[in-house]
């Protein structure tokens, strides 16, 4: 008689310190088959204080627990340029069980300078399938979901339906407007990054809360039409955003509700309060250094 599934993750299973571990390969031959996703096999092993192998390091830092966690979420990252990029590789490499990637662009020669995700062998490929065909290199229990087209009001709420959390990789407030407003209408968070030569920034606005550009007026595009941005800027705000869409998910500490800013060139780093709390919406905008 075959071996059941989760009999040969136990079996496989041994003692590593604080935690029993079992090789990943193990978790994805046993979901081959029993004919069930391989996120199914290693979530029901973090639910069974078993560690897959490929999250071992994570353990100190999100737990089983935080695991299990990330496993069971679903996340959509919109926008797979230069913080997209960045953002869909921690979350595949980090476990988050669902991805939802949308853009409807494709890799230009000016995107080889900072878009992880491009190179020179797919100039004119679209992004959002490139970010997808990366995403199942690196983590193959990682179920995604790829959308080759921009987000529009018409589009915004299909496109997030399911989603326990947005990280906002795009590159316009338009754009931006019509991702928080489709947020709200489902009541979940906003992980919000720009970014602009040296400078970044980068928050989560939770539902009912408000959004930068709401509070400052200001044009569709920022700074980046003059700075441009150099390679290290997208990178950094997107671990930053992609810290926080984990910790939001895995349970990890409190949320970055004040904007953190960035000046890369000075190491200049501010937080910046977008109203204190059980004030009114819009009551003020307040820094703290």
């Amino acid at each position: 008689m075959p071996i059941e599934w989760k009999d040969r993750i136990l079996s496989a299973s041994s003692s590593n310190g604080a935690n029993r571990v079992v090789p990943w390969q193990v978790c994805r031959d046993a979901a081959l088959e029993a004919g069930i996703p391989p996120r199914e096999a290693e979530l029901w092993a973090c639910e069974n204080g078993i560690c897959p192998s490929r999250y071992e390091r994570s353990m100190g830092t999100l737990g089983l627990k935080g695991q299990a966690r990330l496993l069971s979420s679903k996340a959509a990252v919109i926008g797979c340029g230069g913080l997209g990029g960045w953002i869909v590789e921690i979350l595949a490499r980090a476990g988050v069980g669902k991805m939802v990637v949308a853009d409807g662009d494709v890799f230009r020669d000016n995107n080889l300078n900072r878009q992880s995700l491009s190179c020179e062998a797919n100039i004119g490929a679209s992004k959002v399938l490139e970010a997808r065909k990366r995403i199942e290199t690196l983590n193959g229990s990682v179920e995604v979901s790829a959308w080759d087209l921009f987000l529009t009001d018409d589009n915004a709420r299909e496109i997030l339906n399911g989603c326990h959390v947005a990280v906002d990789a795009l590159d316009s407030n338009s754009a931006r407007k019509t991702l928080l407003s489709a947020c709200r209408e489902l009541g979940i968070p906003l992980v919000h990054g720009a970014i602009g030569g040296f400078w970044g920034q980068a928050c989560v606005i939770l539902p009912g809360e408000r959004a930068p550009w709401e509070m400052i007026a200001g044009g569709d595009k920022g700074v980046e039409e003059i700075t441009g941005n150099p390679p290290f800027t997208p990178a950094f705000i997107a671990s930053i955003e992609a810290a926080e869409t984990i910790r939001l998910l895995s349970g990890a500490g409190k949320p970055l509700t004040s904007l953190l800013w960035c000046d890369l060139k000075e190491h200049e780093y501010h937080k910046i309060r977008i109203r204190e709390q059980g004030d009114e919406k819009g009551k003020g905008v307040r820094s703290k250094k």
